[in-house]
């Protein structure tokens, strides 16, 4: 896991591609900017503990009219860190900003100056080397890259994602316009474009990539959004362009005399960039001779992944009689096939690679966790930690991460113990470590702040509700029972890097008590179309979410039932084999995954109903309480889905805490 950032500033960003009645706000610098570089890179350094560096791509546009010649230049340098005062120019010449002057008494009467401010943190996880972002090339091209080679481009166990897809992007050709379906004429053979390199990756993902020799960012996230990458677009309060991969706590949000307008101002600052690839390139303006960015979105050249967008299933609707023969015959042809495409997903997830041979030259591999499991001892947890089973070394050790909000009486503590007895039944040899995190939300008015920033733009309780169970199971510190003590209770703190998380099983195979409404009311097609809705906007809803909060303990989630084999056996399965909503809950909903715990022995897991985490950690129940004052007034008030800003004094509660 990384955290990625990008400030553009000096150049005029149009949008009109994207939103035709865009108009470019001037650029210039924000009379007070709520987001400074250094409150993002403390942002990132969280999520990338290993290592934190910055570049910056300084654009000089001069035009001369010496000697009765109108002549343009574009000029480029590199940078390092927070400033330089030289730009490459085509011959290769530097130029010094004391020079400016000079310069124009020559004849160069028209100067426009850009920035383009890189920052990358890493956790590293490949590679046998350590690699710093920005990455940069002999050519002068920039990557900043967070995410996960799993498969569509060939990766050794000994490299690294980020120095691989580099060396890849550097191969690509300078053209913009570029599909699946033309060459452009300025690409050489067996040349490839940016868009076709990324559309072959499989993992999840997010980038910002300059590329030199055509002037033109890159940047995008995967088709399903399992990577977060936030984006402000110019406005006319602040005209710069930024990218992150999480909104920074604003310093000015740590003072006492912190208006809730500036709160609500940070709240509205970013937003959840949409899955795609995106481009602009930077020219100079004939109008006025300002640095210009135009912005485009490009296609997928892939056209599976286009088809897995679209997500459409081939067979929706059963025939008469076919689903009273499948209830008798009950054939587990189809629960085969998806038990082996996640145990295969859970494998690429879990491979050996630096962060175990690094780690267990200090540890071992006994007393050591490579890979934890966010853990409810629902279905889908349950699944996960028994593939994990299956797919690592029998002397590493599987931290299950369980929190609660009430103690022993939460659901999802009773069914952690319990899951965690049926997994010690069917692999008695693995050394299971079930670490009980308790959290009392009154005392966490800090955490609860840090949090709020976290899940921006998300701001609903729900939101916040879960981001803040989401944030304290990946700190992994709680306690743990070591029987070698006679039963005793540690503290312990897990030390896993890799944290395997269940989102997309619900979606995918109709988990969702409210698909049993749609079900009831519009059969078969009816519920089709609500779950397609929910994949295809999970990227806003849940992933980005999701992802910055885990990634804010230098922990780094990973999705086996978002892995695009897995989704396209699910997609290839009929619906009716994938859930039988006439059937009651434990049994009709998740079908197909409680036939897939069935078949690894996980019988007492195969029964269980679904429950959200807000509900089965309690943390929902507290919320209600101490925000609405009781269950009851928090349901008439539909609390889960009311704005965290627009229903009471949320902020002044935090300062007066």
């Amino acid at each position: 896991m990384c955290g990625i950032a990008l400030i553009v500033s000096g150049i005029r960003i149009d949008l009109s591609n994207l939103i035709p009645e865009y108009v470019s706000p001037h650029s210039q610098p924000p009379e007070q900017m709520l987001f400074h570089i250094d409150d993002i890179k403390v942002a990132l350094h969280r999520r990338g503990p290993d290592n934190i560096g910055s570049k910056n791509v300084f654009i000089s546009f001069k035009q001369s009219f010496a000697v009765g010649v109108e002549q343009d230049m574009l000029l480029v340098e590199l940078g390092e860190g927070e400033a330089s005062h030289h730009f490459r120019t085509s011959s290769g010449y530097l130029l010094l900003e004391s020079e400016a002057s000079s310069r124009r008494a020559n004849g160069f009467n028209h100067e426009s100056f850009g920035q383009l401010h890189f920052v990358g943190a890493t956790l590293q996880l490949r590679g046998t080397k350590p690699v710093v972002q920005p990455l940069v090339d002999l050519s002068g091209n920039i990557l900043v890259y967070n995410g996960e080679i799993f498969g569509g481009i060939y990766i050794s166990r000994e490299s690294n994602d980020s120095e691989l897809l580099m060396q890849y992007l550097g191969q690509c050709c300078s053209c913009i316009s570029h599909d699946q379906n033309s060459k452009h004429h300025s690409c050489k053979e067996g040349e490839t474009s940016v868009p076709q390199v990324l559309s072959r990756i499989k993992g999840p993902w997010a980038l910002i990539y300059w590329q030199n020799s055509s002037k033109t960012l890159w940047f995008g996230r995967d088709a399903f959004g399992r990577r977060s990458l936030l984006v402000h677009w110019p406005t006319p309060q602040d005209s710069r362009l930024l990218l992150a991969s999480v909104s920074p706590l604003s310093s000015e949000f740590e003072s006492s005399d912190f208006e809730e307008s500036k709160a609500m101002g940070q709240l509205n600052f970013w937003e959840e960039l949409p899955c795609g690839i995106y481009s602009i390139s930077i020219s100079c303006s004939r109008i006025d001779g300002c640095l210009v960015g135009e912005l485009k979105k490009h296609n997928w050249t892939d056209s599976s992944v286009e088809e897995l967008i679209h997500w459409e299933r081939a067979s929706v609707q059963p025939e008469a009689g076919e689903l009273s023969m499948l209830r008798e015959k009950a054939p587990l042809e189809p629960s085969h096939k998806v038990l082996t495409a996640l145990r295969e997903a859970v494998m690429r997830r879990t491979v050996l690679s630096r962060i175990y041979e690094t780690v267990s030259l200090v540890h071992g591999h006994k007393g050591y966790a490579p890979v934890a499991v966010l853990f409810s001892g629902g279905l889908d947890s349950m699944i996960l930690s028994a593939l994990l089973h299956q797919c690592l070394d029998p002397e590493y050790e599987i931290d299950l991460l369980n929190v609660s909000f009430d103690g022993l009486s939460a659901p999802d503590r009773i069914s952690a113990r319990a899951g965690l007895k049926e997994l010690q039944k069917i692999a008695p040899s693995r050394r299971w470590k079930l670490v009980e995190i308790d959290a009392d939300l009154m005392k966490l008015t800090s955490e609860m702040k840090h949090v709020l920033s976290l899940i921006s733009p998300s701001k609903t309780y729900m939101d916040l509700n879960i981001g803040l169970a989401l944030w304290l199971a990946a700190g992994g510190e709680g306690w743990i029972y070591e029987w070698s003590l006679s039963g005793q209770q540690i503290k312990y703190k897990s030390e896993a890097r890799i944290l395997l998380v269940g989102s997309g099983a619900d979606e995918q195979c109709a988990g969702y008590g409210r698909y049993k409404t749609k079900f009831r009311n519009g059969s078969w097609l009816a519920l089709h179309e609500e779950m397609k809705l929910d994949m295809q906007r999970i990227w806003k809803r849940n992933l980005g979410r999701d992802d910055r909060c885990i990634a804010d303990n230098g922990k780094e989630a990973r999705f086996p039932f978002l892995d695009e084999d897995v989704i396209r056996t699910l997609l290839d399965i009929p619906l009716w084999e994938i859930a039988d909503l006439d059937q009651p809950n434990g049994i009709g909903d998740k079908k197909i995954l409680r036939e897939v715990a069935q078949l690894l022995g996980l019988s007492g897991a195969a029964v269980l109903p679904k429950r959200a985490i807000q509900f089965g950690t309690r943390i929902a129940r507290e919320s209600n309480r101490k925000n609405f004052g009781s269950n009851r007034a928090a349901n008439q008030a539909s609390a889960g889905s009311v704005d965290i800003y627009g229903s009471s004094n949320f902020l002044p509660k935090l300062h007066e805490s």
